[in-house]
């Protein structure tokens, strides 16, 4: 059972202090973010990442293809290790695609399955046994706006994202009684490397990105700072009552419906 903030007065004064935090994917973008800020807040934090040296200063980097489920189960384990247990798991990484159904072969489908959807319960399960035996257990879970707009060219990774929030849900319901609160972000389009490579995919990128600015009502990309501040909010102790829920990090893109307008290089620069 999780403890309230009531148990414990310092919980108000430094809530995030010592929390043993894994983070996926977070040698770049969302994942680099989000495990400098638990940084910043005195958690401990450890990156699992097919390339782990991006990660920022002062997080144990472990080497890792989540796609493989032996890896993964070596990979939690050192990150157990490192860190001396788990409190929270933030299952960040993730692969884009592009295309409508008629794109994607079946062996990318598989491919972005396993890295998207599948992987997130290999490092759910295999970190099962440290986060029941944590007061401050969470598990955030990186969906998409992808999973609740129809965004053209976008079929097998809007269909991955959709998953990924019904698997929340599923696992909410499911680890609740162990003390385990489970939630998920979904991020309107983020200016990460992440884009950068899915840009490559169309015939003009430039044009492609200055498109993904004007069609949100801020008119600009999401940063993955503001992402990463949803995340550490989720999964915070404090938050206790906070379960199975979907928090959007879009700029409005999925409830307003704003005029497209040009993105603003000063409003962006500013909050970067």
């Amino acid at each position: 059972m999780t403890r309230t903030p009531t148990d414990d007065s310092t919980l108000f004064t430094d809530p995030y202090r010592g929390l043993r935090v894994v983070v996926t994917g977070g040698g770049s973008g969302i994942g680099r973010a989000a495990a400098a800020r638990f940084l910043e807040l005195g958690a401990q934090v450890a990156v699992i990442d097919l390339d782990p040296a991006g990660a920022p200063e002062g997080a144990a980097r472990v080497q890792a293809d989540i796609s493989d489920r032996a890896q993964v189960d070596r990979a939690v384990g050192e990150c157990a290790d490192a860190l001396g247990g788990i409190d929270v798991v933030v299952n960040n990484a993730g692969v884009s695609a592009v295309g409508d159904v008629t794109t994607n072969d079946d062996a990318e489908w598989a491919r972005v399955l396993s890295v998207n959807v599948t992987a997130i319960a290999r490092v759910s399960a295999a970190a099962l046994p440290h986060l029941r035996a944590s007061e401050h257990a969470a598990i955030v879970n990186m969906s998409s706006i992808a999973a609740t707009a129809g965004l053209q060219e976008r079929a097998l990774y809007a269909a991955t994202k959709g998953a990924v929030q019904a698997m929340t849900m599923a696992m909410a319901t499911d680890h609740l009684a162990d003390g385990i609160r489970v939630n998920c972000v979904n991020p309107g389009t983020v200016a990460t490397e992440f884009v950068d490579r899915m840009l490559q995919n169309f015939p003009d990128p430039v044009a492609e990105r200055k498109a993904l600015d004007a069609r949100q009502p801020t008119g600009r990309m999401v940063t993955p700072q503001e992402v990463a501040e949803t995340v550490v909010f989720l999964a915070s102790p404090l938050n206790t009552s906070t379960a199975g829920t979907s928090l959007a990090v879009d700029g409005g893109m999925h409830g307003l419906r704003a005029r497209p307008r040009p993105a603003s290089t000063s409003n962006q620069e500013s909050r970067t």
